[in-house]
């Protein structure tokens, strides 16, 4: 293999050029989720209290959920991404955390919850 080819498929540096890679995807699937909350967050709590021509209360605080949640996984995917270099450059391993699974989890279904009440409500 000369200094200008691409490394052989199955090769060790195609193998650790490949979990970089995949990392980098994933820290990317963080951001889009939290820039995806965010603008739910702007369609929720101020652009959907101003069409439905009502104060809206309820919409603008599940609007303050939504973008409560967005700044809690761009934090958390920042995070994450920088543990995982750490690692990759150790050569080692971090597992994604249970218990934040578990906690990002109950935001996402309270806020669903929350969306599916005040929409079976009406404001």
């Amino acid at each position: 293999m000369s200094a200008n080819s691409e490394p052989e498929q199955g090769t060790p540096v195609d193998a650790k050029r490949r979990t970089w890679l995949a990392a980098e995807r994933t820290w990317l699937a963080w951001w889009r989720t939290g820039v995806g909350a965010a603008a739910v967050s702007v369609g929720v709590g101020r652009l959907l209290p101003g069409l439905s021509g009502t104060k809206g209360w309820e919409l603008k605080a599940l609007g303050f959920g939504y973008g409560a949640l967005s700044v809690v996984l761009l934090v958390v995917g920042a995070v994450r991404q920088h543990k995982v270099a750490n690692a990759l450059r150790q050569g080692s391993y971090v597992p994604l955390s249970t218990p934040l699974v578990n906690w990002l989890t109950a935001a996402g279904i309270a806020l669903a919850l929350a969306t599916v009440v005040v929409i079976a409500v009406g404001t």
